[in-house]
């Protein structure tokens, strides 16, 4: 980032480096992952254990990894063994994915799914140890679901509604779309049976194309949000949002359509907050998706999901990216679009603001690719040029500008961060435009 006198505001050091992606081999076992490698980071939960500070996630194949900052992580290994017989010998196999985890008193509970490749023969399973890096020991089944039922015994979520202190479980994968049911807080597994209330789903043209639902409450606007992925994990994986002022909904996005809502031939439902995406000539990403969200004790909050470099060609192993989410002023969560480095929001300047952007607008597309970033400009005198389109940006704050052209206002907050594709300090911008779009910019 050119003419920049770096002393007046603090941008994040560089990150170290990761190790190299690993090889696969056709035929032969996936390599183990390395003590500092994020490659393999599949359906990855975020959790920070009150107890000790320390954040985790916890992937499929019950990996889980370790850090002091969300930045450097350390692979723990597997924490639970294999599945319950009762759950394998129910899907025929001991592969476990997706776990999440809620610390209950003095137990930590880790909800893992047991599946196979494309079917509904699943289960959702509660392990439980005494600290967060296990090993946990199998409790029992908390739903499972056959060929014959409406919906899929996977991507378990656990959530603890803010007024009654009831804990539930969202879940979810294609067919039926995400449903949430009650557990019982003592046990931790299912109060009564059932598929429980439906949340969101897609329209059948999609195949259903919709999984790994993830709810949160900030208790600053007083919705509960509801994170969920859209598309093929492997190609189109998309990160959609809605919000609700009920824990069992409706959610709503910010144009007020249903995410129930099957009636979505342009695939427009929902804030699309990531996308696959590439700044510049820097590497592109495509497919980010199955987040986890948390709100740290600072009341800053994180997200994370498995991402994949930009390669339709050949399979792409999953990394795990780590993004600070900011919210807008009407309420709506966005992502910085770098990923975390340590930055800190703090008062930006106006001839900061100034100077020369890479952009990229979040419009939702069919299916969803990986969008390109344009050029930007935001002259010192407060003309806004992006390719044809001319406008005026405007300092709303120390942290907030607005751009408007036409009709159309976009409203951004900005954060000093960490270029990871040409390894220097940039201003990032991220918002929503007025009809609900999400932007980004990093400035060059």
């Amino acid at each position: 980032m050119a003419d920049m006198k770096q002393a007046t505001l603090k941008f994040p050091s560089p990150p170290p480096a990761q190790p190299p992606k690993p090889v696969f081999v056709a035929g032969e076992p996936p390599p183990k992952p390395e003590p500092y490698s994020l490659w393999g980071s599949h359906d990855p939960a975020l959790f920070r254990d009150p107890a000790t500070g320390v954040y985790y996630t916890y992937c499929t194949g019950a990996i889980a990894r370790r850090s002091v900052d969300l930045i450097t992580w350390e692979t723990i290994g597997k924490v639970v063994e294999r599945p319950p017989n009762e759950s394998s010998d129910w899907v025929g196999d001991t592969g476990i994915w997706a776990p999440d985890i809620i610390k209950v008193g003095d137990e930590y509970r880790l909800y893992c799914s047991n599946s196979t490749w494309g079917v509904r023969q699943s289960a959702i399973f509660l392990a439980v140890a005494d600290n967060a890096e296990g090993p946990f020991e199998p409790r029992g089944i908390v739903l499972k679901t056959s060929h014959e039922s409406p919906v899929n015994a996977i991507d378990a979520n656990l959530i603890v509604e803010e007024t009654t202190g009831d804990h539930y479980m969202a879940y979810g994968s294609f067919w039926g779309g995400m449903h949430i049911i009650q557990l019982d807080k003592d046990t931790g597994l299912a109060a009564k049976e059932g598929i429980g209330t439906c949340i969101a789903r897609r329209p059948l043209w999609a195949d259903g194309a919709i999984e790994g639902p993830y709810i949160r409450f900030n208790p600053d606007t007083g919705y509960y949000y509801l994170f969920v992925s859209y598309g093929s994990l492997k190609s189109d994986y998309n990160i959609r949002v809605g919000r609700s002022r009920t824990l069992l909904g409706p959610y709503l996005d910010p144009n007020g359509r249903d995410l129930n809502d099957v009636d979505d031939d342009r695939c427009e439902i929902g804030l699309m907050i990531a996308c696959g995406y590439r700044f510049g000539s820097g590497q592109g990403y495509m497919g980010p998706g199955h987040n986890s969200v948390l709100r740290d004790e600072d009341n800053e909050w994180y997200l994370a999901c498995h991402i994949r470099e930009h390669d339709f060609s050949s399979p792409q192993i999953a990394t795990m990216h780590v993004h600070r989410m900011l919210w807008t002023p009407d309420g709506w969560p966005v992502l910085n679009p770098q990923r975390y480095a340590g930055e800190q929001t703090q008062p930006i300047e106006r001839a900061w603001i100034a100077g020369e952007y890479e952009r990229i607008k979040l419009s939702p597309l069919v299916p969803q690719g990986v969008l390109n970033s344009v050029p930007m400009t935001l002259a010192e005198g407060g003309r806004f040029e992006c390719c044809s389109i001319v406008g005026q940006w405007e300092q709303i704050d120390d942290t907030t500008i607005a751009i408007r052209y036409g009709s159309v206002v976009e409203t951004f907050k900005l954060t000093p961060a960490w270029d990871w594709q040409r390894l220097e300090p940039t201003l990032a911008l991220t918002g929503m435009d007025t009809r609900g779009v999400a932007v980004w910019a990093s400035k060059i």
